[in-house]
């Protein structure tokens, strides 16, 4: 929840200079709601990808305060954020409505970002992997691989989100190798090297590159260091 819409559209559009040349590279910056449509207008002939951050699973109706996938598809979206760790902790979001959520976006032609991950107690516990299987096998609930076929899963381990902590390479690779594992067991080998997992959790221009190096690392969600473009394009750059 960061920044009005000329804020916003004024970061977008420093972004695109800065990524101009960015190529190789898929690039999406998820607005708040109020400036999707803005922040469209300034983006759409450029590498940058607008996505939203939330989404509700009905199409229309009585659901004063809501946004559906349609309306965000609408606004020029390609992506929309699912089960986002502070969705889940703040706003109750459960496996069960972030696959109606998975549901709804594919239906409207959005590309899903399921977020996946554990929290500090539940990694100390030695829960991790039981609660990666049960929110992956909950949220991709009744899916077929051709339904699901620009899938992207972002693990977050909800211990170093905004608390300056990072996951190690390794501790980051086995819970990505994991992911892809049952995905893979899900949904078959050529689906599983397909998907795209990306790392969530404190991401800096400083620990990208070590980050990315690992083999089951495909990208970033990248959170307060994108509320610069400087800041953004430098992560987007790191290995330029």
């Amino acid at each position: 929840m960061f920044k009005t819409c000329p804020e916003a559209v004024e970061t977008a559009s420093r972004l695109v200079e800065l990524v101009t040349d960015a190529t190789d590279i898929d690039i999406m910056i998820a607005p708040p709601f109020t400036a999707l449509s803005s922040v469209w207008e300034v983006i759409k002939t450029s590498p940058v990808h607008l996505g939203a951050q939330n989404l509700f699973w009905e199409p229309e109706g009585a659901y004063t305060g809501e946004i559906s996938a349609f309306m965000i598809k609408s606004t020029g979206c390609t992506y929309v954020i699912i089960g986002h760790s502070e969705r889940r902790l703040f706003y109750g979001e459960t496996d069960e409505s972030v696959n109606k959520k998975i549901k709804a976006a594919t239906a409207a032609s959005l590309i899903p970002v399921l977020c996946v991950g554990e929290t500090e107690k539940e990694r100390e516990s030695k829960k991790t992997f039981s609660i990666l299987d049960k929110q992956v096998q909950k949220g991709l609930e009744g899916f077929a691989s051709d339904e699901l076929k620009e899938l992207v899963v972002a693990y977050e381990p909800v211990w170093a989100i905004g608390t300056g902590k990072t996951a190690t390479t390794d501790q980051a690779q086995e819970a990505h190798y994991f992911l892809r594992s049952l995905i893979e067991k899900k949904f078959g080998n050529a689906f599983a090297k397909s998907v795209r997992i990306l790392y969530g959790g404190s991401v800096k221009s400083g620990n990208i590159a070590e980050l990315m190096a690992m083999p089951d690392l495909d990208g970033a969600l990248v959170g307060g260091a994108s509320l610069s473009a400087e800041t953004f394009s430098e992560i987007v750059h790191f290995q330029k």
